[in-house]
């Protein structure tokens, strides 16, 4: 298990208590004890546990009523509960309340610890998806960016500054990196929010549709031009317009917008009667600017006006940090979206996948991903078969590369040094004369191993 897993035990037979704590304790789990009801209580209103392990009768607070303040209060956590005076009736009730498990006493130690692994299994994952929804909740969210990143934190500190100012603003980037999400959240933090922020693709357009929906036509300024029509520079007066893939316009739009933004005026389409405007310009481009102005492939001069304040969006395999936050995101955004009470939330190994992608697509394809796993996923977890086909066959390669790869024997040297300490507790006199050495030669061993 990558996170070690939290487990509580409630018992009033100090005995039981004592060997279930050494038990579990020695199979590598943190485990936390309470003597009876009253005090699992207040342990449980402080720390949240993936399993609670309790004995069912106990006076004055039982482990049914332990069961219900856990469905209420920590619904991640699996309940497992024990008795010396198993009835049917009793186990049934247990079950339908939500425990996880029922085990009667006495029981072997073997079956418990199979009991409590798969418990882990199952509330693990939900406890992870529940801290990560937490810094969702806990502000990790900036105007729709989602991050926890710090180069991404700094990046929109900068975006912020930038925003108090009306200087063009220049974002670059891998297509979906979130290049719009940052141009809003600067019209957002700048003294123009409440005015329009309007978008357009220049490369989605040819030169004349371009220049139509910037700068507008007049009535009868060419054929079908039956009313004067305003472009987005009018319709943007006072807030922001995004001109998103920049570097896809002509040479000859180029040098009209530099017009543009060096007197803030236009002309519409058939007017020779300039425009005034107020309007602030973000740009943004997946390309590499300076070596489009060294080609001649981009105006030198509009560059320069664009680019007063540059800000280069981090791609998604740099934000790792970020991808559980945005799986979460975008898990509870399309289960809304298509009217799913399931699934809620996603498993370990899916988890750990989107860890070691590449994602080319970046947030894109991210929310890509978890979509299709939403619509493809029967039950409460997303798993494995619910990703794409590519992404399962890339973490089987991953797995038997795992499984090919031989230890050095540096690495087995260094295992078999901390097996030795650990059954020597840490004694390294006793450690060396087992291994043979001297202690001075062991000291030499762990300093070179980190140990």
């Amino acid at each position: 298990m990558r996170d070690q897993a939290q487990i509580l035990i409630v018992d009033d037979e100090p005995i039981t208590l004592n060997n279930l704590q050494l038990f579990l304790s020695k199979e590598g789990f943190a485990v936390c004890t309470a003597n009876n009801g009253s005090e699992a209580l207040e342990l449980l209103k402080k720390q949240s546990f993936d399993v609670i392990l309790t004995d069912l009768r106990m006076e004055k607070i039982d482990g049914l009523q332990l069961l219900q303040f856990c469905r209420e209060k920590q619904p991640e956590a699996g309940v497992i509960l024990i008795t010396g005076f198993a009835t049917v009736d009793t186990a049934v009730k247990a079950m339908k309340q939500g425990a996880f498990h029922y085990l009667t006493k006495p029981f072997k130690f073997h079956e418990l610890l199979q009991t409590v692994k798969d418990a882990v299994a199952q509330s693990l994952p939900r406890r992870i998806n529940k801290d990560l929804e937490n810094k969702l909740l806990k502000g990790h969210d900036f105007g729709g960016i989602i991050t926890q990143d710090p180069h991404m934190l700094g990046l929109l500190e900068k975006a912020r500054d930038s925003a108090c100012s009306d200087c063009s603003i220049m974002l670059s980037g891998e297509s979906g990196t979130g290049k719009e999400l940052v141009a809003r959240y600067i019209h957002d933090c700048s003294s123009r929010a409440q005015a329009p922020f309007l978008a357009i693709n220049c490369g989605a357009l040819t030169d004349g549709l371009l220049s139509n929906e910037l700068f507008g036509h007049e009535k009868g300024s060419f054929t079908g031009a039956n009313a004067t029509q305003l472009g987005l520079l009018d319709a943007a007066e006072s807030g922001t317009l995004f001109l998103d893939e920049v570097t896809e316009m002509s040479l000859a739009m180029q040098v009209k917008f530099l017009r543009v933004i060096q007197e803030h005026e236009f002309f519409r389409v058939g007017s020779t009667v300039p425009k005034k405007i107020n309007v602030r310009f973000i740009a943004a481009s997946n390309r590499n600017m300076s070596r489009m102005v060294a080609c001649n492939e981009f105006r030198q001069d509009l560059f320069y006006r664009l680019n007063v304040v540059s800000l280069k969006l981090p791609r998604l395999q740099d934000r790792k940090m970020d991808i559980g936050l945005l799986s979460v995101h975008f898990l509870k955004k399309h289960v809304g979206a298509k009217g799913k009470m399931q699934p809620s939330h996603i498993s370990e190994e899916v988890m750990e996948i989107l860890a070691n992608y590449s994602f080319p697509g970046n947030i894109r394809e991210l929310e890509n991903i978890i979509e299709q796993a939403v619509v493809m996923a029967k039950g409460p977890v997303i798993e494995t078969a619910h990703l794409p086909e590519d992404m399962q066959v890339m973490q089987g390669s991953l797995l038997k590369e795992q499984e090919d790869v031989i230890p050095s024997l540096e690495d087995h040297e260094m295992n078999y040094i901390h097996w030795v300490l650990g059954k020597t507790n840490n004694n390294k006199t006793r450690a060396a004369a087992l291994l043979g050495i001297d202690r001075a030669s062991l000291w030499r061993k762990l300093k070179r191993h980190g140990l």
